[in-house]
């Protein structure tokens, strides 16, 4: 029994380490861990992201080889597409007037605001007229009648009864005003001028009326206190009142005195 015990001290003490040995040992450092597969897997990471984030901003800076109309960014996508201005395009019409001289023109626009006038004031004729008439002349006094058959009896005629002049034409005549003013008279019954009307204006700072009477019943197309111009339609003519025959009896006063209507129609009517 001894022996074996000894065997086992010597064999225990050729393998044990000598002091000098283990303090070597000890102090020296430890070789570090080395971990391959973990390191090659954070690599691969980082360059997946950096592939993932920067290859599309990359593909943004690329610019299109083939610049595009508007048409064509309206094709891909017309609910995005920008318009370049707000300005849109409208077609230039030339005035409504077919007039081609200075006087055709102003006739055409005194037409066209005769027509609205009545329509805005209405017309209190009975019968049919147009509105649109204008009397011949382009100034601001202008002939009652456009066509003029003959004159009848003259100014300061029969004893000097007669105030006016007689104008004949057809019945059914258009009777233009001869001045631009207010009316003051309109009436289907005017004394013995039968349907009449009187006009107040002011040329060259002096108070002119002109009278137009009997005229054809229902035909006023102005009523008192209408605003008329030179050449508006007001009535046509007829035989009302103290007359013989259709005709336009046509009376002027200036600043309230009476004077003879075709020497005031010769010297101003345009």
């Amino acid at each position: 029994m001894r022996r074996p015990a000894r065997r086992r001290a010597e064999v225990a003490t050729r393998t044990a380490p000598a002091p000098a040995q283990r303090s070597a040992a000890s102090t020296r450092p430890a070789a570090p861990k080395r971990r391959p597969l973990r390191s090659l897997a954070t690599l691969a990471i980082v360059a997946g992201l950096v592939a993932a984030v920067g290859i599309p901003a990359y593909g943004a800076l690329v610019p299109e080889t083939d610049a595009k109309t508007i048409q064509q960014a309206a094709e891909e996508g017309a609910q995005s597409l920008i318009v370049a201005s707000e300005v849109k395009s409208s077609v230039l019409q030339r005035d409504s007037y077919s007039a081609t001289t200075e006087a055709e023109i102003a006739k055409k626009k005194a037409a066209a605001a005769a027509a609205a006038r009545a329509k805005m004031l209405g017309s209190t004729a009975s019968v049919n007229i147009d509105l649109s008439l204008v009397g011949p002349g382009t100034g601001p006094v202008r002939w009652p009648l456009a066509k003029i058959t003959r004159i009848g009896d003259g100014f300061m005629s029969r004893g000097g009864a007669h105030h006016g002049v007689d104008l004949i034409s057809p019945g059914g005549t258009p009777i233009f005003a001869s001045t631009s003013g207010v009316v003051r008279v309109s009436q289907e019954s005017y004394y013995g001028y039968g349907v009449a009307i009187v006009i107040d204006g002011v040329i060259d700072g002096r108070k002119v009326s002109t009278l137009y009477s009997h005229m054809r019943y229902g035909s006023r197309t102005v009523g008192v206190g209408t605003h008329v111009q030179a050449g508006q339609v007001i009535g046509l003519v007829g035989a009302t009142g103290r007359a013989f025959g259709n005709h336009l009896h046509f009376e002027v006063k200036i600043n309230g005195s009476l004077v003879d209507p075709i020497a005031f129609l010769r010297a101003n009517a345009g």
